[in-house]
């Protein structure tokens, strides 16, 4: 009967202990169902490490995503639904990628992509705008070390005209100090347009078949995407797009790498997507390839 319970008492102990750590650390709430997922994504990474090394194959159902995309949806309705100003809304969100960046890649993705700041934000008030490009100048300072020591890789991507000398003095270092990371990437869409980045890939191409460096009927899907600025990630196309707030459309973000993107709308604001909604949304990915299969 003590050998029994012994037993018992080291499963339970092999299942709880991990569980444990991962709600902690992911700050998700210990439940069957948090416990469960846990255990699908854990699964799923195993089956992408023992097929890594398979070129030609269908991947398997329920494996994790390369690449995740999100939209930060939400801020401003946040702080109003509290009764705060526009800036305390994007501290707010601020605040939930620093603490949940590092945390998406240690669930197996390669690639994070942040729809940070659109071309059309430079449209909100000069103070609200201002209050942002400071904000970010803030977040690159902090969280360099740790980006650092993670091994994640930097990129950001945009136009990069209107944006603070001061920030892009940032931004390059962060750019330069990072390069060599290869397992994880962080890319930060910051004065993006997706109608900009397919305008600028189509003007480059024109120019090279100008200039005699391709021919015009070699233009192809996977010359547009050498062109394009997400060409910088091994994975420049996202598996999983993701946009809080409930709003159900991509708006200028990803418009031609997102043609076979699974799109993920949960009605959650931004500043309230921690942990638990992540888990919800790979649980949710999952289900969607084990139903309708893969891409090759």
């Amino acid at each position: 009967m003590l050998s029994l319970l012994s037993i018992v008492l080291t499963f339970l102990s092999l299942i709880i202990m991990p569980c444990l750590f991962v709600s902690w650390r992911l700050r998700v709430p210990l439940s069957i169902t948090n416990i469960r997922r846990f255990i699908k994504t854990a699964a799923s990474q195993c089956n992408d490490k023992e097929e890594s090394g398979t070129t030609g194959e269908k991947e398997k159902g329920g494996r994790l995503p390369k690449h995740v995309a999100i939209i930060l949806d939400g801020n401003r309705r946040w702080a109003e639904k509290r009764g705060l100003g526009p800036s305390q809304g994007q501290e707010a969100g601020a605040r939930t990628v620093m603490e949940n960046v590092k945390d998406y890649f240690s669930m197996g993705i390669n690639t994070v992509s942040l729809f940070a700041f659109s071309t059309e934000n430079w449209g909100r008030p000069g103070d609200e705008v201002k209050y942002i490009m400071d904000m970010f100048e803030k977040i690159v300072k902090s969280e360099m070390p740790n980006l650092r020591r993670y091994g994640v890789k930097v990129s950001v991507i945009g136009k990069r005209t209107n944006i603070p000398e001061s920030l892009l003095h940032l931004i390059g270092e962060a750019e330069e100090a990072t390069k060599n990371n290869k397992e994880k990437q962080l890319i930060v869409a910051l004065d993006y347009s997706g109608k900009f980045d397919i305008l600028q890939a189509c003007k480059s191409l024109a120019e090279k078949a100008k200039n005699g460096l391709i021919n015009v009927e070699d233009i192809d899907e996977n010359l547009m995407d050498k062109e394009l600025m997400t060409s910088c990630s091994e994975f420049p196309n996202p598996d999983l797009l993701i946009r809080t707030s409930g709003e159900q459309r991509i708006s200028n973000f990803y418009l031609w790498q997102s043609a076979y993107t699974e799109l993920y709308f949960p009605s959650v604001l931004w500043p309230d997507f921690g942990g638990a909604e992540y888990f919800e949304a790979l649980d949710w990915y999952q289900k969607r390839q084990r139903r309708f299969g893969l891409r090759v």
